[in-house]
């Protein structure tokens, strides 16, 4: 359905609340454009930061709200049914970083999908707005226990730090941060402070590394390369949490690395990953059991061969095939290595694209230490020639159970694979 500017309606009558939906944000033009969702308390504030969810941090604490970056949009994953109840709206905006004005774009477009299908979409061009830096898009807001949307596609004449301010965040400069708590958004969420107060000192601070403006903490993140929104890594590592997605950018060498290390001495971790064709063939890609291979028919995904000593690194390459759906990624200790947590021993997966490295570490502490396998991700092949989605799973293995992953409908399933055979 096509909405227009001030249309409001309920968002049930379109979208199945208990069922994960995306919405899909994109911007023509010729500046860098940033997507922002706000989840917003009964008072229209943010009360907690933590479900700001935007480029510096990619989900909400239980993933209700996960962001994707994309080449030239952003997506995010949401799960109404799931938000606390102390979140009553979702606000999306988008805001130009560096110069330009949203009366120079060419298309702005908002669009509601639900299991691939198009259910709510809403188009804007530069005649809609003039020198403004941002545009407050759409609401979803919950109502007397249902969940209404507002087309409220309104310009604003401030980008994302005014933004932050008109939500009830207060942006800090460096003099007075010191006195601030730091956040650390990699941390565990228990770990983070909940700020009640409307207007919260030092979010800005908490959210950006320390630094005072959004400009300042994108540059210590990113490195734009194109005007139209593509980033990609200099000195900085991304590292994903369980539940996040990222799209990988086109890499000159056109082959992605995947590395697996740990820290711990007298443990031996196999990288192992398992193939999955768009015909529903699967294939286990190894270097430590008979049954495994060390690359496919293709050649599309190769095994560097098996390493035993810590602070070496085993890795798979992977290139881009047509055929190839998926490849899902995971980590194996053997039950002679004994027990122990892949968090305590420093497992860690590395996955580089050119410049651009992602990090999926093992970040559960509490995961049972009798669980031999972890898978960390997948890697999902697009249709188009090198398009790439990381996504960051941390699927743990049952206690004390020798069988690999597996594929059930398309998703990674735990367990349900054969027992590896060994050499």
């Amino acid at each position: 359905m096509e909405i227009r500017r001030g249309m409001r309606d309920s968002l049930e009558n379109y979208i199945d609340k208990t069922t994960e939906f995306k919405v899909r944000l994109s911007v023509l033009g010729n500046s860098v454009y940033d997507y922002s969702c706000f989840g917003l308390d009964c008072n229209g504030k943010l009360s907690d930061d933590r479900y700001m969810v935007f480029y510096n941090q990619m989900s909400s604490p239980k993933n209700e709200i996960c962001y994707v970056q994309k080449a030239k949009e952003g997506e995010f994953n949401i799960r109404l049914s799931t938000l606390p109840a102390s979140v009553d709206r979702l606000v999306f905006t988008v805001n130009i970083d560096g110069n330009g004005t949203m009366g120079m774009i060419t298309d702005c477009s908002f669009i509601v999908k639900q299991r691939e299908m198009s259910v709510l979409n809403m188009h804007l061009n530069g005649k809609d707005f003039s020198s403004e830096k941002a545009i407050i898009l759409v609401e979803f807001y919950r109502k007397n226990g249902v969940w209404r949307f507002s087309a409220v596609a309104r310009g604003f004449n401030g980008g994302l730090s005014e933004l932050l301010k008109l939500y009830g965040g207060e942006e800090i400069t460096p003099n007075n941060s010191a006195s601030q708590q730091v956040i650390n958004i990699n941390n565990n969420v228990q770990n983070t402070q909940k700020v009640s107060a409307p207007k919260k000192q030092g979010f800005f601070n908490n959210l950006f590394g320390g630094k005072s403006s959004v400009s300042e903490s994108k540059k210590s993140l990113q490195n734009a390369e194109t005007a139209s929104g593509i980033f990609q890594q200099k000195n900085e590592k991304i590292s994903l949490k369980k539940g996040q997605k990222i799209s990988l950018t086109k890499s000159e060498s056109r082959v992605i690395r995947i590395e697996n290390g740990w820290t711990a001495k007298g443990k031996d971790y196999d990288l192992k990953a398992l193939v999955r064709y768009r015909n529903g063939k699967l294939i286990y890609v190894g270097a430590a059991n008979s049954d495994e291979v060390i690359m496919t028919s293709e050649g599309a995904v190769k095994h560097g061969g098996d390493i035993k000593s810590p602070g070496e690194l085993e890795h798979i390459d992977i290139k881009w095939h047509p055929d190839i759906a998926s490849v899902a990624v995971s980590s194996y200790s053997a039950i002679e290595n004994g027990t122990g947590s892949f968090h305590r021993y420093g497992v860690f997966v590395r996955i580089i694209n050119g410049k651009q490295i992602i990090e999926i570490p093992a970040a559960d502490t509490s995961a049972n230490e009798r669980s031999y396998t972890l898978c960390f991700g997948e890697i999902i092949f697009g249709t188009e020639k090198d398009s790439f989605e990381v996504s960051a799973l941390e699927m743990y293995s049952r206690p004390n159970s020798e069988h690999r992953i597996g594929y059930k409908k398309n998703k990674v399933v735990m367990d349900i694979g054969p027992e590896g055979k060994t050499k």
